[in-house]
């Protein structure tokens, strides 16, 4: 699995120039699950009732693996496909994309709705403001209480703050770490302590 992640950082919109009179929205926002990705294409539909189409796409998790894409009356493979494929060519997750059709009276055709369609997408993504997640692991240190000092410091070096910390003769402490420094923290912290520090899943 990826140690990071690029996603939208906010809602974007941005509209294609009319071809052969119809109108394409495309609308961008993040979304970190299913519930929240149907809620946001509802929104869409409710928010332009007028367009005649409202085709979409998202990618979910952090590896994108969970993916669905909707051509909403469109020719089969014309709209939803082409906008998830702009989803994944932009290598972004954990978002949605509609993009709305106010039909111009001009069919396009398959290959131009699916130009019209991954265009929209992609010229949106080109310019909406991504940013890359770093995925963290919960980890929790059980250590003695003198090997406090040595802890902190390895902590201090990594850049890692703990989250929630129970000291007596037996310390916890729970941090998030992120995956790519997480062999690392073991090594440190095994070099530092004599190996006195188990770290666990939490």
């Amino acid at each position: 699995m990826s140690e990071s992640f690029r996603t939208l950082d906010t809602a974007f919109e941005y509209e294609l120039d009319p071809i052969k009179g119809s109108r394409f929205l495309a609308v961008l926002a993040p979304t970190a699950h299913e519930e929240a990705a149907m809620e946001f294409v509802q929104t869409a539909r409710k928010r332009w009732p007028d367009a005649r189409h409202h085709c979409f796409a998202w990618r979910l998790g952090p590896d994108g693996a969970l993916f669905r894409s909707s051509d909403d009356g469109e020719p089969s493979g014309s709209a939803g496909q082409p906008i998830l494929n702009q989803l994944k060519g932009h290598g972004v997750t954990d978002l949605t994309c509609v993009v709305l059709r106010w039909f111009g009276g001009t069919k396009l055709g398959v290959g131009g709705l699916m130009r019209a369609y991954g265009g929209a997408a992609g010229k949106a993504l080109d310019r909406a403001p991504i940013r890359e997640v770093v995925i963290t692991v919960p980890i929790r240190l059980l250590f003695p209480w003198e090997c406090s000092g040595a802890v902190s410091g390895v902590l201090h070096a990594l850049s890692l703050k703990e989250q929630a910390a129970d000291y007596g003769e037996q310390v916890s402490l729970d941090i998030d770490v992120p995956k790519k420094m997480l062999k690392a923290l073991e090594t440190e912290l095994a070099e530092r302590t004599g190996g006195r520090v188990l770290l666990q899943g939490r």
